[in-house]
């Protein structure tokens, strides 16, 4: 009480913040009364001489101070600019049709103008001009010369906002650019270079992924920074999108598409045999009820025994077929519900969770769908399997491999030959079960005409908040080739992830954000929480004089429906138009038909009619029409009143169901009553509704009771408006954890993403990389002589034949097992403190210094063959393929790791922490198989195909563990051989010969090449002395 006392005195915060901001807002429309005066050419000098004085500063808090000295004259330059649009009727060609001029900004619009400028979501209601707004702090902060980014939904608002805006930037001075689907990379850089960039968020992330993921050369990198970006629909972009990170996909190089093919009437069987089942516990759910209710009006015997097994069969059905018919019958009547509901909570009350388990244990699979997931019962995978039990049992691979190691194979190949069958098994069988999960998900969880449609022979996923198709989008891990075995569609390839990044950590990565929309402050604490993002609510240019209405709440959606039929009559009769709300394309449908069954002409608004969006939202407006839509549909275009409507009391809005999001539902209010315009809205409600029964409250329940409320009797209240919206706020906040979670998994794969990005950068950036990898292959060889040898050189505990299998299978050298033994006994240096090498032992020094020389040797020799132009190319080449190989392999043991983590929180762990831990050591082994990997292609690639053949032809072979040598000594042959060695040929000779030569005799210890100079320059050994 006392806050809203202090409140009504002093104003809200929000109001506070608004009043702030407008003693500027008089002096902007001060100085711009001052500017007509000017000429045009005056005008974009002010832009010329800002530029100048802006683009040296680097210090950042001096820029932001100089921005916002200037923020009143700059804001008062385009309102002006836009005057002089407007008064000499300039036509703009915006999508190669001519569009007058005609707006000047209001007071208004020059706050969410400065709410912008400050890095604030500015929210403002249908038809106030948006797209107007943003001009205002884009153009002041493109004067900085570090681009501006402007996102929006779609490529077609892009293109249009750009021509349509760019008319205010290009009149004074700026340069606008548009990022479009299939631009070149070298346009992509134009557009880039301007001053201001429009585009979507895909395009924009998608070009960050290409940047840093897989583009080898600098010049296929387009993007210049991340300085300044306002979103427009910033709660559609940074909230809804959010759920699906940005992808770049290619094909997968191993498949088994015909797996789902192949389990699908396995799945379907199975499928079928649960609705048999779950048909058969609501018949015994049925005779219970009978009996506890007996119609004879008796007492039943034992009735808290017959409530209890009458909650947990109906509770078992839910878990088996959520949107069974028949449930939904029984849970009509609001007893059964709670009879049910006591059950679920009693089961979820015990920690251990024994009798929950055992539920789901009697049905084939359980289905959960808050979580979205299908679970198969050890019942169900006996159905699937009778004759083989361990079908859904993978074998222990570490130890198979283990004793693949330690068998008495001596062929290191033949070994690997062994290791990479038993792999291939081993995958082969877990691929049968995550086809089959997958299968199972297809057919109990995704609905045709609700989560995807089928056109033109494929699988298309609708968007479940806007209804829109999302062409190119496909489901992941084979959710989609699930979906299309069901349709029986053709099954396209699996793909497999290039390089990814969620759109929050995107659009972190700008130095300042901001974004603007209609429906951001009930979702004000997830922007702020994740995006550092306030929101300054922006007063309406005029009154709003909507009337909404309160929630009509009926028991049953047959109920609901007929009085939605009876209001849309209603308000026709008037002549009024009807924009009708629905939550997905099934229910669109559903009214669609009966609307044709009373004879009423409408159109239908959805993914199946998407390409007419334009023409019917045009046309949603006009006297007497009826149209459906998807609750956010028409976002970004406004509904404009024929001629007589507003006098017969504007656009009605009807919603069939509240969204699990309060914002859509003011999205959906906010499509009538723009601009003064009058307006209504009414939603109505069914307690079968998805949001009501799975977030409902029971108060809602026990007040139909209460009042005993007939057939078709609806219940109405403010009080209820306010139940509802706490069921939303519930939904609301289990889609943020989910979210939130999502984005402190990602938190750890971003950290690795800069690792590797910083690599791939530096290579690419690098105009000579062979010091960089030679450098590697030093690391490796220290690696792996650590990892395979102990301190003091002992032969029983030294693997000497790993390490040569190692050496010999990655490099042309053939070195013997007795040559590495003995430049171990050799050993008698100790390492430099500090340097590389520092930790090992004088026998493990001598060992890697014998390696490296021999691999440097040989190197030496590749290179006096390969042409000079190419080979930094080829060098550059050799380490980015190594880098994206095994990082592509990662983002899929990653996504692997992270799908079977949350297992871990039956063992009481955080999956959080535990994936943490997991993706560390997952890391260091990565950076490891990288290195190795960049070692293992050093000689395997070349300038031209010549320059590979002339190196080939000159390595001496000879025979040892089936490996190549590249010199002829130092070396016994293997076993059937001769003991002469065969004679290197005078080439190889000679280039070894030269190359001894060449390099300086060392006295005292070796220095690392990344260590300090002995020479105490302070500069590396490699560009010192190590030259």
């Amino acid at each position: 009480m006392i806050g809203f006392i202090f409140k009504k005195i002093v104003g809200s915060k929000n109001e506070r913040e608004v009043k702030k901001l407008r003693p500027l807002v008089a002096k902007i429309n001060e100085i711009e009364a001052g500017l007509h005066g000017l000429s045009d050419d005056d005008l974009r000098q002010k832009t010329a001489d800002w530029k100048a004085r802006l683009s040296p500063i680097q210090d950042k808090a001096e820029l932001a101070a100089t921005l916002n000295e200037i923020l009143p004259e700059a804001f008062a330059v385009v309102k002006n600019t836009c005057r002089r649009l407007t008064e000499r009727k300039t036509d703009v060609i915006v999508r190669e049709h001519p569009l007058p001029w005609e707006m000047i900004p209001f007071d208004v619009q020059l706050v969410g103008g400065m709410a912008l400028h400050n890095g604030k979501i500015a929210e403002m209601a249908t038809g106030e001009g948006k797209t107007l707004v943003a001009t205002l702090p884009v153009y002041l902060n493109a004067l900085t010369g570090r681009g501006v980014h402007v996102v929006t939904v779609n490529d077609y608002l892009a293109a249009r906002d750009g021509e349509w805006m760019g008319a205010v930037y290009k009149f004074l001075g700026l340069t606008v650019g548009c990022i479009l689907h299939d631009q070149s990379p070298s346009i992509r850089r134009e557009q880039y270079n301007c001053d201001i960039t429009y585009g979507t968020n895909a395009e924009f992330g998608f070009d960050y992924l290409r940047d840093n993921g897989m583009a080898t050369r600098k010049e296929e990198q387009v993007q210049r920074g991340h300085y300044f970006a306002i979103v427009d629909e910033v709660d559609s972009i940074l909230i809804d999108e959010a759920r699906t990170p940005l992808i770049i996909s290619g094909p997968a190089v191993h498949t088994f598409d015909e797996q789902y093919g192949q389990w699908k009437p396995l799945v379907e069987s199975i499928v079928r045999a649960q609705e048999r089942l779950c048909a058969r516990i609501l018949s015994e759910a049925e005779s219970l009820l009978k009996k506890l209710r007996p119609t004879d009006g008796s007492n039943p015997q034992d009735p808290a025994a017959l409530e209890k097994e009458i909650g947990l069969l109906l509770y078992r059905v839910k878990l088996g077929q959520p949107k069974s018919e028949g449930l939904m019958k029984i849970l009509e009547d609001p007893e059964n519900l709670k009879l049910m509901n006591q059950a679920e909570l009693q089961l979820h009350a015990d920690q251990k969770k024994v009798d929950l388990y055992a539920q789901k244990e009697e049905l084939l699979f359980a289905i959960d769908e808050k979580s979205h997931e299908a679970d198969l019962s050890e019942k169900g995978r006996t159905f699937l399997s009778p004759k083989d039990p361990d079908a859904f049992v993978l074998p222990d691979l570490s130890t198979a491999l283990h004793d693949i190691d330690v068998g008495p194979e001596p062929d290191a190949r033949k070994r690997l030959e062994a290791k990479t069958k038993l792999q291939a098994e081993f995958e082969a069988k877990a691929q049968k079960i995550h086809s089959i999960s997958q299968l199972l998900k297809g057919y109990c969880l995704y609905q045709k005409d609700v989560e995807y449609v089928v056109q033109d022979n494929k699988v298309i996923i609708v968007d479940q908040h806007t209804g829109r198709l999302m062409t190119g989008r496909r489901w992941s891990d084979g959710l989609h080739q699930a979906v299309e075995a069901k349709e029986g569609v053709e099954i396209e390839r699996e793909t497999q992830t290039l390089a990814t990044i969620t759109i929050q950590n995107y659009f972190r990565l700008y130095q300042k954000l901001a974004g603007m929309t209609g429906t951001a402050e009930t979702e004000a604490s997830e922007f702020f929480d994740i995006y550092k993002l306030g929101v300054l609510v922006i007063p309406t240019n005029r009154p709003l004089v909507r009337k909404d209405a309160n929630d009509s709440v009926y028991k049953t959606k047959r109920e609901k429906f007929t009085a939605v039929l009876n209001e849309i009559k209603t308000v026709h009769a008037a002549g009024r138009p009807i924009l009708v709300g629905t939550i997905s394309v099934e229910v669109s449908e559903q009214l669609s038909r009966m609307l044709q069954r009373e004879k009423l002409i409408h159109s239908v608004l959805n993914a199946k009619y998407h390409q007419q969006e334009a023409e019917i939202i045009t046309r949603a407006g006009q006297r007497g029409s009826i149209t459906i839509a998807t609750n956010m549909a028409g976002r970004g275009t406004d509904i404009k009143l024929g001629q007589g409507v507003a006098e017969a009391g504007g656009l009605h809005v009807l919603a069939t169901e509240r969204h699990e999001a309060r914002r859509i539902d003011r999205q959906l209010r906010g499509r009538c009553a723009r601009q003064g315009d009058p307006g209504s809205s009414h939603f109505f409600i069914a307690l079968e509704d998805d949001l009501m029964r799975l977030f409902g409250s029971d108060r809602i329940v026990k007040y139909m009771e209460k009042m005993g409320l007939e057939e078709g009797q609806e219940l109405e209240h403010p009080l209820l408006n306010r139940s509802i919206g706490q069921a939303q706020k519930r939904v609301e906040q289990h889609n943020f954890q989910i979210r939130k979670r999502t984005l402190e998994y990602d938190d750890v794969m971003n950290k690795q993403r800069e690792v590797i990005y910083g690599f791939r950068n530096e290579i690419i950036r690098s105009e000579d990389v062979r010091d960089r990898l030679m450098d590697i292959m030093e690391e490796v060889v220290i690696q792996k002589v650590a990892e395979f040898t102990k301190e003091e050189f002992d032969a029983s505990e030294w693997q000497v034949r790993a390490l040569a299998d190692w050496v010999n299978l990655n490099f042309p050298l053939g070195v013997p097992e007795a040559e590495i033994a003995k430049a171990a006994q050799s050993g008698t240096e100790t390492p430099v403190a500090d340097s590389v090498y520092d930790g090992l032992s004088p026998a493990q020094f001598a060992v890697c210094n014998f390696i490296t020389d021999s691999i440097r040797k040989a190197y030496e020799l590749k290179i006096s063959f390969e042409e000079p132009d190419k080979l930094t190319v080829v060098e550059r080449y050799t380490i980015l393929t190594a880098i994206d190989k095994m990082w592509q392999e990662h983002l899929y043991e990653m996504d692997s790791l992270r799908y079977s983590i949350g297992l871990r929180g039956y063992g009481q762990r955080d999956p959080l922490i535990e994936y943490k831990a997991e993706a560390y050591k997952i890391f260091d082994e990565l950076m490891v198989n990288i290195k190795t990997e960049i070692c293992h292609n050093i000689f395997r690639s070349a300038s031209s195909l010549m320059a590979f053949e002339n190196f080939l032809r000159n390595v001496p072979q000879q025979t040892l563990h089936q490996s190549a040598s590249a010199f002829g000594g130092g070396g016994a042959t293997s076993t059937g051989t001769s003991g002469a060695q065969q004679k290197p040929s005078d080439v190889v000779s000679e280039a070894a010969a030269a190359v001894e030569k060449a390099k300086p005799v060392r006295t005292g210890p070796k220095v690392g090449r990344n260590d300090p100079c002995p020479c105490a320059s302070g500069k590396k050994y490699k560009h010192c002395c190590g030259r």
